[in-house]
């Protein structure tokens, strides 16, 4: 069949669908419409926007009308206007309100900083710190532990924490999260750190040598391969830099770490085998926090948090409104809540909060969840 005969039949068919399309789009507005009447009628007699059981008939009655071979794609389609329909109706209830996502930003500090990153010098987490504050000036502290940086951000003692909230290879570290959440801080900043983890060990020391190995839980399993045909004790530290310390004050040569040459330089190790991770691209990145939010007009991220509704299709309806903003979600997780059947997601979007489609898009979400709150706008470094 000539080329030019296809190309008429397909545009014949593509006439068809647009006739079809435009009985669909006249159809939804009329079922809209209606939804906006129930939705007058529920504010005046104080119901609930959501009626399970209606739903479920206005499913079952569509299955029942749809032949054998489409009844599951008719099902699909009847949900997702239900879904459709709440979300425009809930548009309505707030169309009035416009929520304060975030207190007013704080400057952002200049003079006289204080950076506090988790681990000892070496770690990960310094390379950071000083990527993310370069200023000569600036002072760099540590702290042992994850909430320990929270804390002094918290109290005051820090003006920022910078610490680990994802790695390219094993996914989000859940800790940070957890914190975030329990502290009540904001994210202000994010970056990479390209890591290259090296086995390291005492001057002289050997593979042979080797009868256990210090890392944190992510070193290990980000340098699984490495360690899969080795019989050594694997001992878990709260930081590779720490772990780093450990191998250096054990005895004998039979110690070795996972972690950076720096980590091994500044504790008198010498790498063993250089760059060991599973991933040449391994990468993590690191989150600056603070006790108040600060953003400006070149914030390109949004950081949220939320739970949804223990049921069928409360997630989608959640996330319903970025896609129909056409508002890029970055990256979600979740997190176990206060029950085994509760969960908090965490979320990131391509936005700014001063953005009024954003703010609308963040209002129609958060109608959609149980609970909704933002924990930070901030541009990546």
């Amino acid at each position: 069949m000539p080329d030019i005969t296809k190309k008429k039949e397909i545009t014949n068919f593509r006439e068809l669908i647009n006739g079809v399309d435009n009985k669909i789009v006249k159809l939804f507005e009329e079922r809209m419409l209606l939804a906006k009447e129930i939705v007058d009628y529920k504010k005046a007699h104080n119901l609930a926007i959501q009626d399970a059981e209606r739903e479920s008939e206005v499913v079952e009655n569509a299955a029942a009308a749809a032949s054998d071979d489409m009844r599951a794609e008719v099902m699909l389609l009847m949900r997702s206007i239900i879904s459709l329909s709440r979300e425009y109706q809930r548009s309505l209830s707030f169309a009035s309100e416009t929520p304060d996502f975030l207190p007013t930003p704080r400057p952002r500090k200049t003079r006289d900083v204080r950076v506090c990153y988790q681990g000892v010098s070496g770690a990960w987490g310094e390379l950071a710190a000083g990527k993310l504050f370069p200023d000569a000036e600036t002072e760099i502290t540590n702290a042992d532990y994850f909430e320990n940086v929270f804390r002094k951000v918290k109290e005051g003692e820090a003006d920022y924490g910078v610490l680990p909230i994802e790695n390219s290879k094993t996914g989000a570290i859940g800790e940070t999260y957890d914190l975030l959440r329990r502290f009540g801080c904001y994210i202000v900043g994010r970056t990479w750190i390209d890591i290259k983890h090296c086995l390291l060990a005492k001057p002289g020391a050997k593979l042979r040598d080797i009868r256990e190995v210090y890392s944190h839980p992510q070193g290990f399993q980000q340098c699984w391969r490495f360690l899969d045909d080795k019989s050594w004790d694997q001992i878990a530290s709260s930081n590779t830099a720490v772990a780093a310390k450990k191998a250096a004050k054990a005895d004998g040569l039979r110690a070795a770490a996972i972690g950076s040459a720096q980590a091994g330089a500044h504790n008198g190790l010498s790498v063993l085998v250089p760059n060991i991770m599973d991933s040449n691209t391994n990468q993590t990145s690191f989150v600056v926090i603070a006790s108040h939010p600060e953003y400006d007009a070149d914030s390109d991220l949004i950081s949220i948090s939320f739970s949804a509704a223990h049921r069928s299709g409360s997630l989608c309806e959640a996330l319903l409104p970025f896609m129909s903003s056409d508002i890029n979600l970055t990256r979600i997780e979740s997190r176990p809540s206060s029950s085994a059947s509760s969960y908090r997601f965490f979320a990131e979007i391509s936005g700014n909060i001063g953005d009024p489609l954003v703010v609308e898009t963040l209002t129609h979400a958060a109608a959609a969840t149980d609970y909704f709150e933002v924990i930070g706008c901030y541009k990546q470094v």
